[in-house]
């Protein structure tokens, strides 16, 4: 039976990853993430996400978006246009499926997030 997901009640191992070389622009900022859900199709995410400073490119595929809410530290997104969107403790964004751009930590940030990730049909 499906139950609620309390993230204050959660003992989530954290998995560690660093941007990968080839998008990084500033630093190799070690990110932290706690994913405390993932629904039954696997399309579902959410959970807390951590970061250092630095700097990297982002291009989300055409079938995910993010939704987060900055809990701790600063960070900007910048799309390919030059268009810039800066974030901390109380604000939330989206980043739309097909979004390309640079992610800035500014300051040690701290997000909550749910991401979907739409199954792309094979079908043809």
């Amino acid at each position: 039976m499906p139950s609620i997901t309390d993230f204050s009640a959660m003992t989530t191992q954290p998995a560690f990853d660093h941007p990968r070389e080839d998008r990084r622009l500033s630093g190799n900022p070690l990110r932290t993430t706690w994913n405390h859900f993932t629904n039954t199709s696997g399309e579902v995410d959410a959970g807390i996400w951590a970061c250092e400073v630095g700097s990297w490119r982002i291009a989300f595929p055409d079938n995910k978006d993010e939704f987060f809410f900055v809990t701790e530290g600063r960070c900007r997104l910048t799309d390919e246009h030059g268009h810039a969107v800066e974030a901390g403790p109380g604000n939330a964004l989206v980043i739309p499926a097909g979004f390309k751009g640079v992610f800035d930590v500014l300051e040690p940030v701290k997000k909550h997030y749910v991401i979907v990730e739409r199954k792309v049909s094979t079908t043809i």
